[in-house]
């Protein structure tokens, strides 16, 4: 793992440093790893986790509850298992004002402000789930009545493919976001993009990612 994460590393410095972006946070993905995987990775440095699911994420915040993780909530979130991710640090799922509102009352009810994205589909793929991009705005209007949300930015997963072919994807959710960014709405701050994984990793930095999601590059496959 330690190779393989050094790897990854050194691809996401050499693609911020081409184009000049000051920080890029590495997720690492541990979806359907064991806890131990996650606790090796944190010997290595890893700080910020991500997971698919919510109650994979809650057992492993349970199991390494002390270790020093910044959890990452990656994958859809059904409203009756907001509970067990609205004390996580991100949750880069948000598409829908009753997500919203359940994530507000569970953190507001833990004393914790929880930062979140909103997922938007941009390519408008029937399997993925995220607002298309015309309703994100409506979705930021009801996300500033929140006081214990903080909208930090968007986040997409492009159509597979060869990783050129995402390019076009990650730039319009660039583009989206630097037009939602030019109206001031309490609560919201789009400072983040989280897009790229394993194999795009380096085209989303060009196009602007402050957040990637790596999963197999650095745990290999499940």
């Amino acid at each position: 793992m330690a190779a393989r994460l050094q790897r990854v590393r050194d691809r996401i410095e050499r693609a911020r440093a081409r184009v000049g972006t000051p920080r890029v946070t590495l997720v690492a993905v541990s979806k359907r790893h064991l806890a131990a995987a996650v606790a090796a990775a944190r010997t290595l440095g890893v700080v910020d986790l991500g997971e698919n699911y919510a109650q994979e994420l809650d057992g492993k915040r349970a199991v390494l509850a002390d270790d020093g993780i910044r959890w990452h909530m990656i994958g859809p979130v059904q409203r009756n298992k907001a509970k067990l991710v609205a004390t996580c640090a991100m949750v880069h799922t948000v598409d829908r004002p009753e997500l919203l509102d359940a994530l507000e009352h569970h953190a507001l009810a833990a004393e914790h402000t929880l930062d979140v994205l909103v997922q938007v589909n941009v390519a408008g793929e029937a399997s993925k789930s995220g607002v298309a991009p015309d309703g994100v705005a409506r979705l930021l209007d009801h996300a500033a009545s929140c006081t214990s949300l903080r909208v930090r930015g968007l986040m997409t997963i492009p159509p597979a493919g060869e990783p050129a072919q995402a390019r076009p994807h990650f730039r319009a959710l660039r583009q989206l976001r630097d037009a939602l960014a030019a109206t001031a709405r309490p609560q919201v701050e789009l400072t983040e993009l989280s897009m790229g994984m394993s194999d795009d990793l380096e085209v989303a930095i060009e196009e602007g990612a402050t957040l990637v999601r790596v999963g197999t590059a650095i745990f290999g496959p499940r």
